[in-house]
């Protein structure tokens, strides 16, 4: 039997081993933390199973380690508790068993052994113990060969994967979320299983469902993940959006590009370069508005206008149909499917001055990642073209760094402010006022002035003089 005392480093596992002998109960680490030493990943999630009353085993550990019981956060129903201790949130259950209805994802919890507890584990991988009672200390239990599946890379359920889905039909969005995190490859027989139990991801609350999607975006290839919910048929139950992406429509003879494997590459090179899960999000639904505008025009071929103004008008709701937050980060993901393709206009049309300072101003302190998003939207496969774009986008980028250092565009607020306006030609709230303080800002942004107090000033009093307005003061 193998023993890996060695590889329990963290201290809490000490403070564990001495309660576990005062209170006569066993205790064990198992799922992700054991999981992950042979893995060699570094875990900060520590989940105990006590073979007694969770509970009251966390307790009698913090209170070992002067944790105050007020900082223990526990569940009486299901024998949970967890603190945090030196940079690891603990969780302690009770050994169980449990059942459930079939519309539900709460289970039916009874007291169990540890091979009941092993038994309901989501895969064979998670289902593995290490024993911190002192007199087996370190030991290792692995009931469904877990070590061989991780040498071989396979994610497979312990017992039947029509029941663990069924059970817990999350379990699918996290046997996708593994093998997408891992490199791994899901068992015949799982994914099976997944594919016979896709339905049932309909009774699962949107927020969890989100949680797992977030950790399939942040992996460093996500687009294995949304392969495999393609081919389970999970896709066009969570994101009915991304799954009309597919195909290809043609009209005589003349095809359009994939976008769904557009989509997929775009969202990859976005992941490998950022840790920001919204602009990955901004990737995946850069071309979403795609569908509703595809038109196939003699002449011309297969058009897509506007599609970024119809995907930034379908962001808030895809975000209200996933219960994600309707904030300031729903509001960047919006506003960078709105301004995807005007860096690619720049490179087309010409790098001027002006346009340049408009797009700094639209993008303002996401100009950086929005550029980000529009290298990534480069996907064709002449070398030559991606050549040309690439060299064309630094020039951006150059003239971008240029524009700002000069005129500091990027949130720019017009030196005149309406009060002053309105304070100087004593004007209420009006039209004039607005047509002015517009005026003035489109002359910055055109270049036909700096943006500078003196020059904006000027600027104002010669157009309110256009619309027959003198200064009162």
């Amino acid at each position: 039997m193998q023993t890996l005392t060695a590889e329990l480093k963290h201290p809490i596992f000490e403070q564990i081993a001495q309660i576990s002998v005062e209170l006569g109960v066993e205790a064990y680490v198992v799922g992700g933390f054991v999981r992950d030493i042979f893995l060699h990943r570094h875990s900060q999630d520590i989940d105990i199973v006590v073979l007694g009353n969770g509970v009251d085993f966390a307790l009698a550990v913090a209170k070992k380690l002067a944790i105050p019981e007020e900082k223990v956060v526990y569940y009486k129903t299901y024998g949970t508790a967890m603190f945090h201790y030196q940079n690891a949130e603990i969780e302690f259950v009770g050994a169980r068993k449990e059942s459930y209805s079939h519309n539900s994802r709460n289970p039916h919890v009874e007291v169990g052994t540890l091979q009941d507890d092993e038994n309901r584990r989501d895969f064979t991988i998670n289902a593995m113990a290490i024993s911190l009672h002192p007199s087996t200390y370190g030991q290792l239990t692995d009931p469904f060969n877990g070590m061989e599946d991780l040498k071989n890379g396979i994610i497979r359920t312990p017992l039947n994967p029509g029941i663990t889905f069924s059970d817990d039909p999350l379990r699918m969005m996290r046997a996708i979320r593994f093998a997408t995190q891992l490199h791994f490859t899901i068992e015949e027989n799982t994914f099976n299983g997944i594919k016979e139990s896709a339905g049932r991801i309909d009774i699962v609350s949107k927020e969890r469902i989100v949680e797992e999607l977030n950790k399939i975006l942040l992996s460093n290839k996500p687009s294995i993940g949304f392969h495999l919910m393609d081919e389970s048929g999970l896709l066009p139950r969570i994101l009915p959006w991304i799954a009309a992406l597919k195909g290809v429509e043609y009209v005589e003879g003349r095809g359009h590009k994939e976008i769904f494997l557009h989509t997929m590459e775009v969202m990859d090179k976005v992941a490998q370069n950022t840790g920001n899960v919204w602009l990955i999000w901004a990737a995946l639904l850069h071309d979403v508005g795609k569908p509703a505008t595809k038109k196939f025009v003699q002449g011309v071929g297969w058009t897509f206008h506007q599609h970024e103004y119809v995907g930034y008008k379908m962001v808030p709701k895809i975000f209200q149909k996933l219960k994600m937050p309707q904030n300031e980060k729903m509001n960047y993901v919006s506003k960078l499917v709105l301004l995807h393709l005007r860096p690619i206009a720049l490179v087309e049309d010409g790098v001027t001055d002006s346009a340049i300072r408009r797009l700094l101003f639209d993008a303002g302190d996401d100009i950086d990642d929005l550029m980000l998003l529009c290298e990534a939207d480069v996907t064709s496969k002449n070398r030559a073209k991606v050549l040309k774009y690439m060299h064309n986008f630094e020039i951006v980028r150059q003239k971008l760094q240029e524009i700002e250092a000069k005129d500091k565009i990027r949130n720019f607020q017009p030196p005149i402010s309406g009060e002053l306006i309105m304070d100087l030609f004593q004007l209420p709230p009006c039209k004039e006022v607005g047509v002015i303080k517009n005026a003035i800002r489109e002359a910055i942004l055109d270049g036909i002035i700096p943006n500078e107090y003196e020059s904006s000033y000027n600027y104002m009093i010669e157009e309110a003089k256009k619309m027959g307005l003198t200064p009162k003061k």
